[in-house]
């Protein structure tokens, strides 16, 4: 596979893990160590890590607390056959964590969730990657590294301490803006779409349980530029009809 197809691959696995809501979790059993398989929601940290809100009276979390590897997989959710579709499957180890960053961005992006993130027996789990498993269409099967996965975030300090007030405010001062975006340059169906994180490389934006990826044209490390690429991008979606 020739770099262009590499950098392709990249991009698309980005892409599934930034879009999803929810996946499949594979544990190892506690004690045979046979294979188990669960349903899990699913956000993302900063630089991309996945992040889960599981209960320790759960099998998976039990499995996880015996022996950390896990795998995950997510797909692109499109319609017809699913096998048609992009997947891509994340392995590493899971490990609890009680980082503020990690509670904020998880419950962003699943809302429902604080109704019961509080509970004693609820703790929340970002999975340090060592490596996927892409799966993006005929010819497209690809194994990537941790690096080819997470985001680089060296630099873009003043960005992270940023993005909370960053969300609040597209969301309550340019929700018109987040619509634009997600309809005339994704061509998302109209709704009401919100912004569930920013990053160095793109937003996140949602509606409902749909979840999508906007690039940004060049990366970003602090407010001053993302208010700049953003006001080009909302522009530019202005412009299309």
């Amino acid at each position: 596979m020739d770099a262009t197809s590499a950098f392709n691959a990249k991009t698309a696995a980005r892409k599934l893990l930034r879009e999803g809501r929810s996946g499949a979790l594979a544990t190892l059993m506690v004690p045979s160590g046979d294979p188990y398989c669960s349903l899990v929601n699913v956000a993302t940290d900063f630089d991309g890590s996945p992040i889960l809100l599981i209960s320790r009276l759960a099998l998976h979390t039990k499995n996880i607390l015996s022996d950390p590897r896990v795998s995950l997989m997510l797909d692109e959710r499109k319609e017809g056959d699913p096998l048609q579709g992009a997947r891509v499957m994340l392995m590493g180890r899971a490990a609890r964590t009680d980082d503020a960053q990690v509670r904020r961005r998880y419950l962003t992006r699943q809302p429902e969730a604080s109704a019961f993130a509080d509970f004693q027996d609820f703790a929340f789990y970002r999975v340090a990657l060592a490596g996927a498993h892409l799966v993006a269409g005929f010819g497209r099967i690809v194994d990537l590294k941790r690096q080819d996965i997470l985001l680089d975030v060296s630099g873009a300090d003043e960005l992270l301490a940023a993005e909370e007030d960053a969300v609040v405010h597209m969301n309550e001062d340019h929700a018109d803006a987040c619509r634009l975006y997600a309809t005339k340059l994704l061509g998302a169906p109209d709704g009401e779409w919100r912004c569930a994180g920013v990053d160095p490389e793109g937003m996140e934006l949602q509606h409902g349980r749909l979840a999508l990826r906007l690039l940004f044209p060049q990366r970003v490390t602090g407010p001053g530029a993302l208010r700049a690429v953003l006001k080009q991008l909302a522009d530019e979606a202005r412009t299309k009809s």
